[in-house]
């Protein structure tokens, strides 16, 4: 419990420690800024190193350590709570999402995928509530430290919806070629409303590509901006009692977006990958 108590208190002091706000000043929208750290232009192509891009490699690697001390390392007969974890992420990702969303034919491909899909933006998600010294600012040359997530990025689930798509439509044209997949698309309807259906469900292909990118930008973005305007009514407001209001708001949302959405979201988009990417190897269900 003492452990418990001096982690909040931590984690309460890393929120709260000073960045760039002043009394009138503060932009809660400044926070998620990129600027470029390592600098690195390929033609036209940006490829440069930034906050987002450092979480991005430090979720990956967590992501492996994750896997790796929970489903591999001293695998024992009794489960101890280590391994209990690591079983309870595999039966979720198994059971939950790929026998959910994939048909028996396509879960030993596709199971890998899906599973790494949900365990990755687990951590990516959860490391975005973890006060860390990347905001790229200093305090009487000490680094700041703060908490951003790198799905608060829509290039990020861009990305990330970007891979489900394209393997969406590729599972689709292998397992049942590209007239059988691109015809069932269309629904069984009079002919007369075929030159409405057919532009209305090619759209909805793409539409797939957004909601799914957008769902978790916009929950991870929101989330945070709401604990950062609420520390901000610290810096902006100088009238009691409002002003003592903002840390206890920050601090209820903080244990929301942990402990509710942190999880509901890496759920939700690898449950829908696996549905997409299963209605295009079976369409017919």
């Amino acid at each position: 419990m003492k452990l418990r108590g001096l982690l909040a208190t931590l984690v309460g002091l890393a929120l709260v420690a000073p960045a760039t706000a002043s009394a009138g000043t503060f932009d809660p929208s400044t926070e998620f800024n990129l600027k470029d750290w390592v600098p690195i232009h390929l033609g036209g192509l940006d490829l440069s190193i930034n906050r987002a891009v450092v979480y991005l490699f430090l979720g990956a690697g967590l992501s492996i350590l994750l896997g790796l001390a929970t489903m591999r390392w001293r695998i024992a007969t009794v489960a101890g709570t280590r391994q209990t974890i690591g079983e309870v992420l595999y039966d979720i990702a198994q059971t939950q999402v790929a026998e959910t969303g994939l048909p028996s034919k396509a879960i030993g491909l596709w199971f890998p995928y899906v599973a790494t899909l949900m365990i990755f933006i687990f951590v990516i998600n959860l490391l975005g509530f973890i006060p860390l010294p990347f905001t790229g600012e200093t305090y009487h040359g000490v680094p700041v430290w703060g908490i951003y997530a790198a799905t608060s990025s829509i290039s990020v689930t861009l990305a990330l919806a970007l891979m489900t798509w394209l393997f969406q439509h590729i599972e689709g044209i292998r397992f049942n070629g590209p007239v059988k997949y691109f015809k069932s698309w269309i629904p069984e309807v009079p002919k007369a409303l075929l030159p409405l259906i057919i532009p209305i469900e090619v759209i909805s292909q793409f539409m797939r590509l957004i909601s799914l990118s957008v769902r978790l930008y916009a929950n991870m973005l929101a989330g945070h901006i709401l604990i950062l305007t609420m520390i901000g009514l610290i810096f902006i407001i100088n009238t009691p009692p409002w002003r003592f209001f903002g840390l206890p708001a920050a601090f209820i949302f903080y244990i929301f977006e942990v402990v509710i959405v942190v999880t509901i979201q890496a759920f939700i988009f690898a449950a829908l990958s696996a549905i997409y990417i299963g209605t295009a190897i079976e369409p017919e269900h």
